[in-house]
């Protein structure tokens, strides 16, 4: 029973225990229901984690509403995450309402722009008790809007991460090891030795994007070189899209939004669960 959180202990105490903390991409009332209610089950901490385009289709006052009467439900660590937010003013509005972990994605931006930006969130946010993560290199795949084709994608570069992370302040770092957004139409080719050295370079938590569809060896690989934050999206929207679809079909008169989105809260609480499993989370409370 609390508030929301930001990042900045969920994350050490999971680096430093070898596990991560999962955050899962939240849209609406029961999208957050389901997270929530299936951490607490598995006496997980949870991040809620909601991208712009997120903010613009339910209103991020009620977002912030719901996730605090989640934390005040619960007594679980629960922090709502701004996910690839890209504009200082996007940012600080969060902010202002309570946010406590915010993500700034710089990384479409030339380094020193990245750097630029990335220390005045830094800035803003620290100065709200609010933990920051950047990016440094480009995922591939669809975040939103924002696209990023297969030759666009830049690994990171751990020569830089040093500099990057001393000059911007930032608490967490999510890395381009060859993962991308969206579901993968090929075995992705993960980068093990990059994010080791990586690893060995900085001592903040380092994030793990575009989880969905990897193998739970490959994610838990990851874990055990650093990645403390493990970001998923496109696994919950598809169960959870599944079962709404197969109920609507199988009852075409059902016109009760609350009889048909159960089934889905069900199926994508099966997600939830082993996404849980696969961070090796359950159980850290």
């Amino acid at each position: 029973m609390g508030n929301i959180q930001n990042t900045k202990e969920m994350l050490s105490k999971a680096r430093k225990e070898g596990y991560a903390v999962p955050a899962f991409n939240i849209h609406n009332l029961e999208t957050i229901q389901t997270v929530v209610q299936t951490a607490a089950e598995e006496k997980s901490p949870v991040i809620l984690a909601a991208t712009p385009g997120t903010m613009k289709y339910a209103g991020r006052a009620y977002i912030q509403a719901i996730a605090e009467v989640a934390a005040k439900e619960y007594s679980i660590p629960i922090a709502l995450h701004l996910d690839h937010h890209e504009t200082f003013d996007s940012i600080q509005a969060s902010l202002e309402l309570g946010t406590k972990s915010v993500m700034i994605d710089g990384s479409h931006h030339s380094f020193e722009e990245n750097i630029s930006i990335s220390k005045k969130v830094v800035e803003a946010a620290h100065a709200h008790g609010a933990t920051v993560e950047a990016e440094l290199g480009k995922l591939v795949g669809q975040e939103d809007d924002l696209i990023v084709e297969a030759s666009e994608a830049a690994y990171t570069d751990p020569a830089t991460v040093v500099e990057f992370v001393e000059r911007t302040g930032v608490d967490s770092l999510a890395v381009a090891i060859g993962t991308g957004h969206g579901l993968y139409e090929t075995e992705p080719d993960l980068d093990f030795e990059r994010l080791e050295k990586i690893s060995n370079l900085i001592d903040i938590p380092i994030v793990l994007h575009g989880a969905s569809g990897i193998s739970k060896e490959d994610v838990q690989k990851c874990i055990s070189l650093g990645c403390a934050k493990v970001n998923i999206s496109t696994e919950l929207k598809i169960p959870f899209s599944h079962s709404l679809r197969n109920h609507l079909m199988n009852y075409p008169n059902e016109t009760d939004p609350r009889k048909y989105m159960e089934p889905a809260k069900e199926a994508m609480k099966a997600a939830v669960q082993e996404k849980i499993a696969i961070c090796m989370s359950a159980g850290k409370v």
